[in-house]
């Protein structure tokens, strides 16, 4: 049996997508033109990109979305098949339309358009609720998180945020990869008692307003979160751990597609984590992982082997110091 097998599976529920390319030299304004050139197609998608880093880096790895049964969807399974993720449990519905996403690479950063593909409820089957009842953890946003149903043990329907607390007391570990978008009042009893939130810098601003340390970890004492991780891109990131925060470094290195970067992150923090305890360790790896990333094009230049991640992290001079 190889290590992958013996590993708990984590699952990884959210969207994936084809992903085209194309390249320009300014973004153009209103009532402006630009010219661009196609530069080529991937299958990517948020939560795909991160499962398959996991699966990458050798780890047990499910994911689950919502498709039709349509040619796009046969190229994208065949896609994460490739990749090494197991997709048994995937959910279809014929009205949901093809995902697909443009993504502008412009002096040195990317614009993304992205299909909007709806907000079906996505019933979880019991087989797959057995599934996801087991050792592990879970990766996905908010927005799927919402979308989520299952059928209660009164014969009832359970609600999203029910759901992932039935998930949670059977021992499912809970990541939320919140990325800009932040989350709300409101939206805060499908993160309780979450295992790792992850935000980038607007993200965390949008949902704490600021940096005041005592009531971001008030906010995570009082909702039973454990782990609040902040990305900071080429600066590294922060740990706030309920009663502090500590600052990981990032790497000086040539930037060439930030497409992917923090699901990278998320997905080499996942791998890190069931293979350690040591918190700071698994920020730093996935802080590695992410910087090797953004030196290749493409939403899956995150992909990588532990190997291949640690003789990037041998290959780096002195982190960018902070204070």
């Amino acid at each position: 049996m190889d290590s992958a097998a013996r590993r708990p599976t984590a699952f990884f529920i959210g969207d994936v997508a084809l992903d085209v390319y194309f390249t320009a030299e300014r973004w153009p304004g209103l009532a402006d033109k630009a010219s661009f050139r196609e530069t080529g197609s991937y299958v990517g998608g948020s939560i795909a990109n991160a499962a398959a880093v996991h699966a990458g880096l050798g780890g047990s790895t499910e994911f689950i979305s919502l498709l039709n049964h349509g040619a796009l969807t046969e190229r994208l399974l065949e896609d994460l098949g490739n990749h090494g993720l197991k997709t048994t449990h995937m959910l279809y519905h014929p009205e949901v339309p093809d995902s697909r996403n443009m993504i502008f690479l412009v002096g040195g950063e990317h614009v993304v358009l992205y299909a909007e593909v709806g907000n079906l409820p996505m019933a979880v089957p019991a087989a797959a609720m057995v599934a996801l009842r087991s050792p592990g953890h879970l990766y996905m946003t908010l927005s799927r998180a919402r979308r989520l149903r299952a059928a209660g043990n009164d014969g009832g329907e359970l609600a999203g945020d029910e759901v992932l607390a039935d998930l949670r007391s059977h021992g499912r570990r809970l990541v939320f990869d919140l990325d800009v978008d932040g989350f709300t009042a409101e939206e805060a009893a499908y993160l309780r008692g979450a295992d790792v939130i992850i935000l980038n810098e607007i993200g965390f601003g949008l949902s704490f307003g600021g940096q005041d340390l005592a009531a971001v970890n008030d906010w995570m004492r009082s909702n039973e979160v454990r782990t609040i991780i902040r990305t900071l891109a080429a600066a590294g990131a922060e740990i706030y751990d309920g009663a502090g925060v500590q600052t990981v470094p990032g790497y000086t290195i040539p930037v060439v597609d930030v497409t992917g970067a923090g699901d990278t992150f998320g997905g080499a923090l996942v791998f890190a984590l069931a293979e350690s305890t040591d918190l700071r360790s698994a920020v730093e790896s996935a802080v590695a992982a992410a910087s090797r990333a953004v030196t290749i094009e493409g939403p899956r230049g995150g992909v990588a082997s532990s190997r291949q991640v640690e003789e990037f992290r041998r290959s780096q001079a002195v982190p960018l110091a902070t204070s």
